[in-house]
């Protein structure tokens, strides 16, 4: 028997993929190319007959590794492809250029994926190899890696100043005061050697009638004269159907960064945001596309996700595809949505999101009904930002929102580092009220019936 361990720890390179999908094959090991006419477990597991429960566990584990867990999958997109040997020389497949689209009113054309997330300053191929792949919208932040992440980039336009003008650069500074703008928006410049940011976003808006004010608008319209930006926005993680209707009437927004997922984009509340934004014009860039967990309960409680989660993965994988690439696909079938940013700090994650702006093959309705299916099954795992219902319900006192947030990156991205820098930001005597506050109020609003008073309790004893 094939030791399928060796599939969860192999380093490979690429799932080949038959021009037709009926088979599949792991370069790099002594796997069998799987067949789909035949059972998918008897292939990778060799002849032994197994028992119910061997058959459900290794199904399972596989289809976790290469579907659930399976960003480290790397898809060659359907036409690079044509024959399903080991033997396959990669430099010889020519490579697909992500798509662009019209970002809202600027006049401007963006990958349809976007360069984000933390990408550690001395890695600077992957600068160089997204852009080549038509990767040309890059996100970052003042606080991203603690600032490195706008160094990185900064090296790079040093060693390849002729790429800047290919890029369209967004950075962010969590403020809205004026003074302050300026002092990050100058050390950002400096720190990115450029002298222009294409698009900048004050992070993490969470009522835009407060933070939007008459002041901001009057700085960003300077900074624009001035030269240092072209384009001015926000980015928000809570609240954000809301604060996406007001920047809608303001007039002056140009681009909005949001959480945007196959659980968030059914709702009516972002349906009619999303639609006001693109009457205004304004640019929508989607964030959080993986709807990831704030807490690990759920995995631990079940072994998996659920079986609706396998047969999603099965699903996927008979079409070309991982789940985590099917979850951008959704987002992607909004049209309105010009780029999602996806945290990519390496090659194989970001060839197999590349390869999934590639690939043309379409989601179903079916495909979306079992996303829909998989949403309301693990609903109370996963927090939609609509921190006004269950904040104002404990006074404010708390922000439930950003502590499950927190959690998230924990646990679903294992970034402990950014989850305790976040938790020790907030005020001691709020840190304090996380344990004192009842919440039983908040829970009884809460949309998703999240049992807010234990992951709260739970997130504070993790992160302290």
């Amino acid at each position: 028997m094939h030791d399928i361990n060796r599939i969860f720890t192999h380093s490979y390179s690429a799932l080949i993929i038959s021009d037709n999908f009926d088979t599949f094959s792991i370069p790099g090991t002594d796997l069998p190319t799987v067949h789909k006419n035949e059972p998918l477990l008897n292939q990778i597991a060799g002849d032994k007959p197994m028992s119910k429960n061997e058959k459900t566990d290794t199904r399972r584990a596989f289809l976790k590794t290469l579907g659930i867990a399976g960003v480290g999958s790397l898809l060659i997109p359907l036409n690079s492809c044509t024959e399903t040997s080991d033997n396959v020389d990669l430099k010889k497949i020519q490579p697909f250029t992500v798509p662009t689209r019209p970002y809202g009113k600027t006049g401007e054309n963006v990958s349809i994926l976007s360069l984000g997330g933390v990408v550690e300053k001395s890695n600077q191929v992957l600068y160089r190899y997204a852009l080549r792949r038509g990767i040309t919208y890059w996100d970052t932040a003042d606080s991203y890696g603690r600032g490195n992440n706008e160094l990185g980039i900064g090296l790079y336009f040093s060693k390849f100043p002729q790429d800047r003008k290919k890029v369209f650069l967004v950075t962010k500074a969590g403020t809205s005061d004026p003074k302050e703008l300026t002092e990050r928006l100058d050390r950002s410049l400096q720190k990115m050697n450029t002298s222009y940011i294409d698009m900048f976003f004050i992070h993490y808006v969470s009522d835009a009638k407060k933070e939007l004010t008459s002041e901001v608008k009057i700085w960003a319209e300077k900074a624009k004269t001035q030269g240092k930006i072209r384009y001015f926005g926000f980015s928000a993680h809570k609240n954000m159907e809301s604060s996406m209707l007001v920047a809608a009437k303001l007039g002056w927004i140009d681009g909005i960064m949001v959480s945007y997922n196959y659980r968030l984009m059914v709702k009516d509340e972002m349906k009619e945001a999303v639609d006001a934004c693109v009457e205004a014009g304004i640019g929508i860039t989607a964030m959080k596309t993986q709807a990831s967990f704030f807490s690990g309960l759920l995995f631990a409680s079940v072994g998996s996700e659920s079986d609706t989660a396998d047969r999603l993965t099965e699903r996927f994988l008979k079409k070309g595809y991982t789940m985590e690439q099917a979850k951008l696909k959704a987002v992607w079938e909004n049209t309105n949505i010009a780029s999602v940013c996806s945290s990519m700090p390496n090659l194989t994650t970001l060839e197999a999101n590349i390869a999934a702006a590639t690939n043309q093959t379409k989601l179903t309705q079916n495909d979306l009904r079992l996303f829909d299916q998989y949403a309301l099954e693990t609903n109370c795992e996963y927090c939609m930002g609509c921190a006004d219902i269950c904040e104002s319900a404990i006074d404010y006192k708390v922000p439930i929102s950003d502590i499950l947030r927190y959690s998230m990156y924990r646990n679903s991205y294992k970034d402990r580092d950014k989850a305790v820098r976040l938790f020790e930001s907030l005020p001691a005597d709020v840190k304090a009220d996380i344990i004192l506050t009842d919440y039983s109020k908040a829970e009884k609003d809460c949309p998703q019936n999240i049992a807010i008073s234990y992951h709260l309790k739970k997130t504070y004893q993790d992160l302290v």
